[in-house]
């Protein structure tokens, strides 16, 4: 799998279930995902909160997740982020193939505590990110609170989904967490089989994109 961002190995596919891997000099990744699972989830990136988010993700998408994750964290977290965010997308983007019999849109809302995220997508092959989640601190636990829209963005870039999530709340860990939950069940959404489709791909142009 090639793309503008890279060159993607596809090492497994059954069905909707794929395992895409990345190597580069800065990291060395391998995400396995599986867009029908129960929700179970095995990320270790080196990034503690990263694999919470992640793991929430799955959880709350009902995807079964497994990333592992090795970089130059004695650099800083940026290239482990960003590059597990774009195997993530990778994974994403094949586990769907050409996208035909899916709603294609979701949408939704969730609160943690004081903080609330709203995420509206389109899995339809289209990235776009628009986010505002106006974080007060630099930091929760190892990760860099600016990394988390810049994940959000990778993310997009390589699995084809336009993006437009907003979130506000006092506490950073909550509205970072409330993001990726609100991601999560919007693409849950997104990804399910439309019966009425027939199998046929939800656009009028025919195709994805």
């Amino acid at each position: 799998m090639t793309t503008p961002l890279g060159t993607y190995e596809v090492a497994a596919r059954e069905g909707r279930r794929v395992t895409v891997a990345r190597r580069t000099r800065e990291t060395d990744i391998a995400v396995t995902l599986d867009l029908d699972g129960t929700g179970a989830a095995d990320v270790r990136t080196g990034v503690g909160f990263l694999d919470h988010l992640l793991a929430s993700f799955a959880h709350h998408g009902i995807f079964d997740l497994a990333v592992r994750a090795t970089g130059d964290l004695e650099v800083d977290e940026h290239h482990t982020v960003e590059d597990v965010a774009l195997v993530l997308g990778a994974a994403f983007a094949e586990s769907l193939g050409d996208r035909a019999g899916i709603v294609r849109f979701g949408e939704a809302s969730v609160p943690m505590d004081e903080a609330l995220a709203t995420a509206v997508v389109d899995a339809g092959g289209r990235p776009y990110a628009t986010l505002d989640l106006p974080f007060r601190g630099e930091r929760v636990g190892a990760l860099p609170t600016q990394l988390v829209e810049h994940a959000l963005e990778a993310f997009t870039r390589t699995s084809g989904v336009t993006l437009n999530l907003r979130g506000s709340g006092r506490n950073d860990h909550h509205l970072a967490e409330a993001a990726f939950k609100a991601l999560a069940r919007a693409l849950r959404a997104a990804v399910a089989q439309d019966p009425r489709r027939n199998g046929a791909v939800p656009s009028t142009k025919g195709s994805a994109g």
